[in-house]
């Protein structure tokens, strides 16, 4: 593919989303530690960025090592870390409530903030974050509703993919306790930062000082990997190892009312394809 060899002799950085692309669950996508090791021998920094905010960026650390895939934990960005970040910009300090797991805690505590447990405290919490949590129960969503309908709390959360795709099959996503507590409040949130918002893509270029024109972002979704490459202005290609096929291309591009922004600049097979 002559296209995407000359796109890469301007590339320097390469945007990974994970399951579908580098992995599906705890099976390594053929060959994509090869590739991945090549980008590298050529100077071409490796970031990864996803929307699944239940684990540390340390957990996604060591998952890619059993798959004798080299990283550190700043080579990751997930919707939590994205959200912790923003959040941080909008009030340092803060005190939250979450509903989410170990990921989302873990990065919001690491940037100064404090989490709130107890619902005699739902006067003193600034935002309510939601993100994916698999232990979601009626206490704690009635806790966050709470704190946004009687006390000050904002409501921000850290995506809402409606499906969690996990091997052969996919689970409820971050959008279901989202839109639970947009029911019983009445309110939407104020912001989501995951994909298919562009914020994590812009932070990434941000944080490593690189212009759109030098980034290249590889993902299996869309709705989510897709559209925020294209809305944050990098070159976008679709793998077709995770959960598009060509055929939902093509659907989409026959209705007019859809955002072209959901269309990628490239696709290709699988990231073998980068160097063929």
């Amino acid at each position: 593919m002559s296209e995407l060899i000359k796109e890469l002799q301007g590339t320097k950085i390469a945007i990974f989303d994970l399951d579908g692309v580098i992995y599906r669950g705890t099976d390594l996508i053929p060959n994509v530690d090869k590739i991945i090791q090549r980008l590298t021998d050529l100077s071409i920094k490796i970031a990864y960025n996803s929307n699944n905010s239940t684990k540390t960026r340390q957990m996604y650390a060591d998952h890619l090592k059993t798959f004798n895939i080299s990283s550190k934990s700043s080579d990751f960005y997930t919707s939590a870390s994205i959200t912790s970040e923003e959040i941080t910009r909008i009030k340092p300090n803060s005190n939250i409530f979450v509903i989410g797991e170990i990921g989302l805690r873990e990065e919001l505590k690491a940037k100064g903030h404090k989490i709130i447990s107890s619902e005699s405290d739902y006067s003193e919490v600034d935002f309510v974050i939601v993100g994916l949590d698999r232990n979601f129960n009626y206490n704690d969503l009635a806790i966050a509703q709470r704190c946004i309908l009687e006390g000050k709390a904002l409501f921000y959360a850290t995506n809402d993919d409606a499906t969690l795709p996990v091997k052969n099959r996919f689970l409820p996503g971050a959008g279901v306790m989202v839109k639970a507590l947009e029911v019983c409040t009445g309110k939407k949130p104020i912001a989501t930062f995951g994909k298919p918002q562009p914020s994590g893509i812009e932070l990434i270029l941000r944080e490593n000082n690189i212009s759109p024109k030098h980034a290249l972002m590889f993902g299996d979704r869309l709705n989510t990997d897709i559209i925020a490459g294209n809305r944050a202005g990098v070159t976008t290609l679709l793998v077709l190892t995770g959960v598009t096929s060509s055929k939902d291309v093509e659907d989409v591009k026959k209705d007019p009312t859809n955002d072209r922004n959901l269309l990628p600049n490239m696709i290709i097979d699988n990231l073998d394809a980068i160097f063929e």
